[in-house]
């Protein structure tokens, strides 16, 4: 059964125009924590030349992303594959970038460590695109993001918005190092890692 994420209609554009200074021109773009599966469609329809692996941890989203998916009818969306990020290995061989949006604040922060320990073993040289609120230490972080922190650890302690710069440090140590930083709409950010060196 579809699922549907009203946010999806409003940033996957300026998601999109992000990623088209970001991906590789061809290749297999691995989504973790692909949600509804919205995403998964629109990047897929915009990005004809990559290949699209939208995964989930929960069976409700993977059955979400194959109703979207059948739908679509794009040749280049793979199956929904089920990932937790946390878990280590991952299922899945290399990639050639992967994307995650809106997981990082709304899981335990062993799915972002996890997360960036698999990205280190599935990328060779191509980018960790992760999108969604974050606090800066150098940046005075939005009223409605302090609130939606609070919200967020009222429904579950180990939910909340992370520190970039933690993300940094949990990059350092597995080999990748932020190589941008977008503003994006909504007090947003789009955070790119690469392999360092």
């Amino acid at each position: 059964m579809k699922r549907h994420a009203p946010a999806t209609a409003r940033n996957s554009a300026a998601i999109a125009k992000v990623l088209h200074e970001e991906l590789p021109n061809t290749g297999a773009v691995l989504e973790v924590a692909s949600g509804s599966g919205e995403h998964a469609i629109y990047l897929a329809r915009e990005f004809p030349a990559l290949t699209w692996q939208p995964t989930d941890v929960e069976p409700e989203a993977l059955g979400s992303i194959a109703a979207w998916a059948q739908d679509a009818g794009l040749p280049n969306i793979a199956p929904p594959l089920q990932l937790d990020a946390a878990a280590h290995p991952w299922p899945v061989g290399s990639v050639d970038a992967i994307f995650c949006c809106n997981m990082i604040h709304i899981s335990p922060w062993a799915a972002t460590q996890g997360l960036f320990r698999g990205a280190a073993d599935a990328l060779t040289d191509g980018p960790l695109i992760l999108y969604g609120p974050f606090k800066e230490t150098d940046v005075e972080t939005a009223p409605s993001n302090l609130a939606f922190h609070q919200s967020l650890q009222s429904r579950n302690p180990q939910w909340g918005l992370r520190l970039s710069a933690d993300l940094d440090v949990l990059a350092a140590n597995v080999g990748l190092q932020r190589t941008a930083r977008y503003a994006m709409p909504a007090n947003n950010l789009i955070l790119v890692y690469r392999r360092a060196g």
